[in-house]
């Protein structure tokens, strides 16, 4: 898939546990944690709104597009 979810970064970066995130935006551990391995199909921007407001950042530092279609 070419979105890539880079929110093991950001949780890192803020130094927030997956426990603390979950509390925060009020999703359990297993969905958040779906997120986190890049295996969910899809996020609500409620969702996706809520993890923001938690590590302070934007949409574009959780999810990043990387076109696997282009040759160097």
């Amino acid at each position: 898939m070419p979105i890539i979810v880079n929110l093991d970064v950001m949780m890192a970066k803020r130094k927030m546990s997956l426990n603390e995130l979950s509390e925060k935006v009020d999703l359990t551990l297993s969905n958040l944690s779906i997120l986190k391995t890049g295996k969910a199909k899809a996020i609500r921007f409620s969702t996706l709104e809520a993890i923001c407001k938690a590590l302070n950042c934007q949409p574009g530092d959780i999810l990043e597009f990387v076109d696997g279609d282009k040759t160097s």
